[in-house]
């Protein structure tokens, strides 16, 4: 477990949670993220008119499907159509990922809710390395799906009818060769782009601040991910180009609070760097989606996802003006916490994984992926990825959760938090466009800084037993026993894989290569829009490895900078 609590001194909406939690904890009181919680909550809690015209009454909750989307993104929810139940699969070669993928289709049959595939790749493929580059050894398919080339995305998707399901990739640096080869696939399938829906996960900010795989500095890198975002608002209409991420900053040891106001400013900046080279934001912000992690504090993390959606409409609306309802939307994705599941006593995460899940679907998200509870151990096991997608299933269709709109909203307690985290985050959000936005609070070490500072405080509440974890610093009884199976890798995935690769290299035209990796150097040298050109490279059987440098030719690599 790595997350942490911290709140931002902020003026709020109620005396009940106080800017900063006492120095001893008392986890009765007080939230994993800082809030203090007072014992009941009254109408003198909450503020509903609206500031301007107190005439209406209900003006700051507002109506679900209506600006500013507090209570949801569309006036039916859950009534006229579920969330997307979205499973996360990846695992040693394209064709053992394939396989997963159909497993995953077949459970999923007969619900009312749309099934997604979610694409994991392997640290080299995340790294943007060939499965046979010498610093791939050891790692080809361990925790993800091994791609390396156009021929791979072929395996992997075979038989699969990515027109009709939608697709998630959770790819970042390297994103824009990862689609371009995806992209290249369906060409060659003769699939139409304009047919293809899914998520490209592509935030490559929330890597500087928590994940670390980055290979560019922050400036290119950045100038990559509006190229995907130009690109797919001019061919592919039903694609998500960019999933801006919080989940992996909660990972990271964050507050839900800074979670919430670094995930939203990342989205910002993205939006400020659309229009600086001359997009229109009406034209590319519909097709923006969000991507946050539900952690355990039940309330917190639905209270969270409420007050996302009103900062990002009024920021669409009032800051980047956009006119059109579509662009004031913030629809998310949300993934169960990983960092809360446990090794020890692994059954109980069934049961975190419900309620967090819970959460997320009362908070209002679009898509859901339920973890397994083996994750901590190893990669997935079939029966630990089917209870997964039944808890969903459970939550969809017997607790009767979506037969009313925001069934949470007008609670004094949920309306007084939701305030509380939309005006702590605001103002983190002003304390980030003081210091000259993302780019320069990476250089400057402000994120890494911030988020370190908070899981060490969850970390002293732990120890000093403060914070109480089922099986880990409590109710210990039961630790010994080994209770599930674990999936493992064997060596014989890498050493199939290299030898493919082997193959292709020997198969293709290097001079068809060579005019191709160029292309490539040229957009980026030129400042175009490379997507095209990695297009063009995956069709003759360029790999990633080769597209990846071809661009390192130009932008550089990135180790960090000096206050890392």
């Amino acid at each position: 477990m790595s997350t942490a609590h911290h709140s931002p001194s902020s003026t709020h909406a109620t005396n009940s949670a106080p800017a900063s939690a006492p120095s001893k904890v008392d986890p009765e009181t007080v939230t994993i993220s800082g809030y203090c919680v007072s014992e009941r909550y009254g109408p003198e809690t909450v503020v509903t008119q609206d500031p301007v015209d107190a005439s209406k009454p209900h003006a700051r909750i507002g109506e679900p499907g209506k600006f500013p989307f507090t209570r949801g993104v569309h006036s039916t929810m859950y009534r006229s159509r579920l969330w997307t139940m979205r499973q996360f699969a990846g695992f040693g070669s394209a064709d053992d990922t394939n396989k997963r993928f159909k497993y995953l289709l077949e459970n999923a049959k007969g619900t009312k809710a749309n099934t997604g595939l979610s694409t994991a790749f392997d640290l080299p493929t995340l790294m943007g390395r060939d499965s046979d580059d010498a610093l791939s050894a050891g790692e080809v398919g361990r925790c993800g799906v091994a791609v390396s080339s156009i021929d791979d995305m072929h395996r992997l998707y075979a038989d699969i009818p990515v027109g009709e399901v939608t697709v998630s990739q959770t790819i970042n640096a390297p994103a824009a060769v990862i689609w371009a080869m995806y992209l290249a696939h369906a060409q060659e399938r003769n699939i139409p782009w304009s047919s293809l829906g899914g998520t490209l996960q592509n935030d490559i900010l929330k890597e500087f601040h928590a994940q670390n795989e980055f290979i560019y500095p922050p400036e290119p890198h950045v100038k990559l991910v509006v190229d995907t975002i130009e690109f797919a608002s001019q061919f592919l209409p039903k694609w998500n180009s960019v999933s801006i991420s919080g989940y992996h900053i909660r990972e990271a040891g964050s507050s839900a609070t800074q979670e919430l106001a670094f995930t939203l400013r990342d989205g910002m900046e993205y939006v400020e760097q659309c229009m600086k080279r001359g997009l229109d934001v009406d034209g590319f912000a519909p097709r923006l989606s969000f991507f946050f992690n539900s952690h355990n504090e039940f309330f917190e993390e639905i209270c969270k996802l409420r007050a996302a959606r009103r900062i990002w409409a009024k920021a669409m609306k009032e800051r980047f003006g956009a006119k059109h309802e579509r662009s004031w939307l913030m629809r998310t994705h949300v993934q169960t916490a990983g960092c809360s599941l446990t090794e020890q006593q692994p059954l109980n995460n069934i049961v975190r994984v419900a309620m967090q899940a819970l959460a997320g679907v009362l908070g209002g998200c679009q898509s859901l992926h339920t973890d397994s509870m083996d994750e901590t151990l190893g990669l997935p096991t079939e029966q630990a990825v089917r209870v997964a997608l039944r808890t969903q299933q459970i939550i969809a269709h017997e607790s009767g959760v979506h037969r009313t709109v925001d069934p949470l909203g007008g609670s004094w307690f949920v309306e007084a938090l939701t305030d509380q985290m939309d005006n702590d985050a605001s103002a983190i959000i002003r304390e980030i466009d003081d210091m000259g936005g993302v780019v320069a609070g990476i250089h400057k070490g402000y994120f890494r800084r911030s988020i370190a500072e908070a899981s060490y405080r969850f970390g002293q509440e732990m120890e000093a037993g403060d914070r109480l974890v089922v099986g880990v610093n409590a109710y210990t009884d039961g630790n010994d026993d080994h209770q599930v199976e674990i999936l493992e890798i064997p060596h014989t995935v890498e050493v199939e894989q290299c030898a493919r690769l082997a193959k292709l290299r020997a198969a293709r035209s290097s001079a068809d290569v060579a005019r191709a990796l160029d292309a490539i150097r040229t957009a980026a040298r030129n400042g175009d829009n490379v997507m095209s050109s990695l297009v063009a490279a995956s069709l003759v059987r360029c790999t990633l490895g080769e597209q990846v440098q071809a661009m390192a030719d130009v932008y550089g690599r990135y180790s960090g900078g000096p206050e890392w």
